[in-house]
């Protein structure tokens, strides 16, 4: 056997022990997107011509679309999308580049959703700094070194 076929097996070991751990609800990610949002705006601009982005499924009903590492949008739709949740892309209707709350719609793109669009009701915008503090901020919370954890109570004596 070549050594490095024994290194795959490994290294996946790994990365799945590192990625395993507590993880946050849909519903809780969702409520952690909201805090970072700001207030409501009608539209805001695509960056790319595409109509495509980098985005972050947050339930049937809601999407984080992200311009750039610090500039994204929540957007959240008027009813129900569920093929969001197994589309692998999406495609955003506009106008000349520009997305309209209650105008343009999320459109997934999987084999199930034969062209389903869901219309946008709401875009707010995300401060994906402090969205990226407070996730950073869960996940060291999570950590609890048994040396500083406070004792665990004695069960009564009987």
């Amino acid at each position: 056997m070549k050594p490095h076929a024994l290194l795959l097996p490994l290294f996946a070991a790994v990365i799945a022990a590192c990625s395993t751990g507590p993880t946050l609800s849909t519903q809780d990610r969702l409520a952690l997107y909201r805090q970072h949002a700001g207030a409501p705006v009608m539209s805001f601009r695509l960056e790319r011509m595409t109509g495509t982005q980098q985005w972050t499924p947050l339930g049937d009903q809601a999407l984080a679309v992200w311009s750039s590492a610090n500039r994204g949008h929540l957007i959240e739709l008027r009813n129900r999308c569920p093929a969001m949740m197994s589309a692998g892309g999406i495609s955003i209707t506009n106008s000349l580049g520009q997305v309209t709350a209650r105008m343009d719609s999320v459109v997934p793109r999987s084999p199930a959703a034969s062209r389903l669009s869901c219309r946008i009701d709401t875009i707010r915008p995300i401060d994906g700094r402090s969205l990226r503090d407070a996730k950073r901020e869960l996940r060291e919370a999570q950590i609890v070194d048994r040396s500083t954890a406070p004792p665990e109570p004695e069960p009564p004596q009987s």
